[in-house]
């Protein structure tokens, strides 16, 4: 099921909007004990204002829980800080999304805090992947891409500072897209980092991320990131192709420290986006380590500002790994977060001269496939989901991740980035290799 599937089902009154939302009801009721994706289910999500010329009318939806949902609580993952108190209104995301017609389902489920890419959570347990049970869903954006890849909903909200959207997108199989920093509104939304923090979407398809980020994106006066340069249009293009375009295709040592199987599914990737058209070129980028570096200095200091009195006052109640890498945070010096803001001044300006050479970057989404639960320590195991993920934070710059195969039957992500505020070209070449793919099949790796 795809959301232009569904719309026009709805439309023609083959369905309607309360039947189709038991569907997807029945199927949470089913799976969401096994996957452990939603953590507040909502029956009777559908805005009385929902009309069927509205651009997601009837549309079943999912929302982080680091998301206000008005007259929901949000936990955060970290229910004995932020307890059960109902959102008084809902986040600009929201509001939005809810204005085109979109019937929410629920919250989904988040690593703590948002602070780690595994999706174990001390509190509420781990996430599952639909994939294989005994194994990571990735995270923060945990439950989303759960949800999304089990087919619970057909769309999700999630919040990506260092990768919480693509990692999890990843390794669950589905499409996970982070726009430009400041093309989605963060009002409403719990911090982790104000200078890293994007709002973007996962999905069944790259058609239908770009439906939910055209309804999503826009200028928000509330939120002081915000830009008000002109939301572009993600859609009358979207199947034009990615012929004759300069493509660079990482390369070289940071490449390499990926798992076999990971770059076997990648080497097939680049052979699709020739067929596609588009000129190859390898690349080596080894400023892509300094700005991993500097992601994570800042993601980390920034997040112990923002939770410095909860961590002062009650230091146990968070989980050990969260705990671990707050105070990690909390420990660097000025001085260190001064060096990364001025990595991040030096390398936004260095990949504004490398996308004048090149239309788009495409790299793995993550150097390895989804790893067991048992006995995995989050905070050690982090850096290795994030490495070529968090430097497109730091930078700003929007990043999809599409499926590009599986490796022993868990999903492989293809990550493709663009300069600022080309999400449709990004978009667009999403949507050229999801084609390609379908027609090929799943890669042999």
């Amino acid at each position: 099921m795809t959301i232009p599937a569904t719309l026009a089902r709805l439309r023609s009154h083959e369905t309607g909007p309360s039947a189709l939302a038991q569907v997807f009801l029945d199927a949470i009721d089913a799976q969401n004990p096994l996957l452990n994706a939603f953590i507040e289910i909502i029956r009777g999500g559908l805005p009385a204002s929902a009309a069927p010329n509205q651009a997601l009318y009837g549309i079943p939806i999912a929302v982080k829980d680091l998301i206000d949902l008005q007259g929901w609580p949000t936990r955060a993952g970290s229910p004995q800080f932020f307890g059960n108190a109902p959102a008084g209104r809902d986040a600009f995301v929201v509001e939005k999304l809810k204005a085109a017609g979109a019937n929410m389902l629920g919250k989904t489920h988040t690593h703590e805090i948002a602070l780690g890419v595994t999706g174990i959570n001390p509190h509420f347990g781990a996430v599952r992947n639909p994939h294989r049970l005994t194994h990571i869903s990735g995270g923060s954006s945990s439950g989303s891409a759960a949800a999304v890849a089990a087919g619970m909903c057909l769309g999700a909200l999630g919040t990506d500072t260092g990768g919480s959207i693509r990692i999890p997108a990843a390794l669950c199989g589905v499409v996970g897209m982070k726009p430009s920093f400041g093309r989605v509104s963060t009002s409403g939304v719990l911090p982790l980092s104000w200078n890293l923090d994007h709002v973007g979407v996962l999905a069944g398809t790259v058609e239908d991320a770009a439906i939910l980020l055209q309804v999503m994106a826009g200028y928000d006066p509330l939120d002081p990131a915000s830009s008000n340069l002109p939301v572009g249009d993600y859609l009358s293009h979207i199947d034009d192709g990615a012929r004759g375009w300069r493509v660079a295709q990482l390369a070289g040592e940071y490449l390499a420290e990926s798992d076999a199987g990971v770059l076997n599914a990648f080497d097939e990737a680049v052979r699709v986006f020739s067929a596609l058209g588009a000129r190859l070129t390898p690349v080596e980028i080894p400023e892509l380590r300094r700005a991993a570096s500097a992601n994570t200095h800042m993601l980390l200091a920034d997040a112990a500002a923002f939770h410095r009195e909860r961590l002062a006052a009650h230091p146990d109640w968070f989980g050990a790994d969260v705990r671990q890498r707050l105070e990690a945070g909390q420990a660097q010096s000025a001085a260190e977060y001064s060096l990364a803001r001025r990595a991040q001044s030096e390398l936004k300006r260095h990949f504004e001269s490398f996308f004048a050479d090149y239309d788009l970057l495409i790299l793995p989404t993550t150097a390895s496939v989804a790893v067991p639960i048992e006995g995995l320590q989050s905070a050690e195991y982090a850096p290795r989901l994030t490495r070529f993920t968090a430097p497109f934070n730091l930078l700003g710059l929007p990043a999809l991740t599409v499926p590009c195969g599986k490796l022993d039957g868990l999903p492989v992500g293809l990550q493709i980035v663009g300069p600022a505020w080309a999400e449709d070209r990004v978009l667009r070449a999403g949507r050229a290799f999801e084609n390609a793919f379908a027609q090929v099949g799943s890669f042999p790796t």
